[in-house]
């Protein structure tokens, strides 16, 4: 009787440590499989071919709060455009940055106004090409995942911008793409936060 309860509870330890090690093995294989997903989905964003976005950007200075809705894209390979939707005093201003130049467009407005009283806009930093090229540079970058989005966070070097110190960006683990952005400042207060309401991404491989 006494080996009946011996054989008995041998088997039971058996089976809880093979439960215990199949649990383990399913749970690391998949983080490995998440792992290889985050990690093809900050490639395609860092090397993406062009992308083209409805967001919405909102500008925090010292005295007040502007937001803006924008449609951003590339139209050739290292020339990026800005059509701004919204407020309508200034919808459908188009801002081209092409390699070192800037050109703002609008037939029906002033551009010299429109220059001296909406400057920040005209930055490329609100780009998303502009935090992929930061990315690849000499930075302090920190990948971390979390609440199911990857955040990207770079500190810039020798940045002459005090209002362009940070940058972050959150990526969506499910669909793959942008959701938002954040700039900060020297003392790390958000200048400039972008939604990403829409983004199209010509990426190199799709997610799965």
């Amino acid at each position: 009787m006494i080996n009946k309860k011996i054989i008995i509870l041998i088997s039971l330890l058996i089976l809880i440590i093979t439960i215990i090690f199949v649990v383990i093995k399913t749970a690391n294989s998949g983080n490995n499989i998440i792992s290889k997903n985050s990690d093809l989905i900050v490639n395609n964003i860092l090397n993406m071919k062009s992308y083209d976005a409805n967001v919405e950007i909102t500008i925090i200075s010292n005295k007040n709060e502007n937001t803006y809705k924008m449609n951003q894209q590339n139209i050739g390979s290292k020339c990026y455009k800005q059509t701004i939707q919204e407020p309508a005093k200034i919808a459908g201003t188009e801002i081209i940055f092409e390699e070192n130049k800037l050109e703002i467009r609008n037939t029906k407005l002033n551009l010299s106004k429109i220059y001296e009283n909406y400057h920040y806009i005209s930055e490329n930093a609100l780009l998303l090409s502009s935090f992929v090229a930061d990315y690849a540079e000499e930075n302090e970058i920190k990948q971390t995942e979390k609440d199911n989005q990857i955040i990207l966070e770079i500190k810039i070097k020798n940045d002459q911008n005090q209002y362009t110190e940070y940058k972050s960006l959150y990526i969506d683990k499910t669909t793959g793409k942008p959701t938002k952005m954040e700039i900060k400042d020297i003392a790390q207060n958000v200048r400039v936060y972008i939604l990403y309401n829409e983004i199209k991404i010509n990426a190199l491989q799709e997610i799965k």
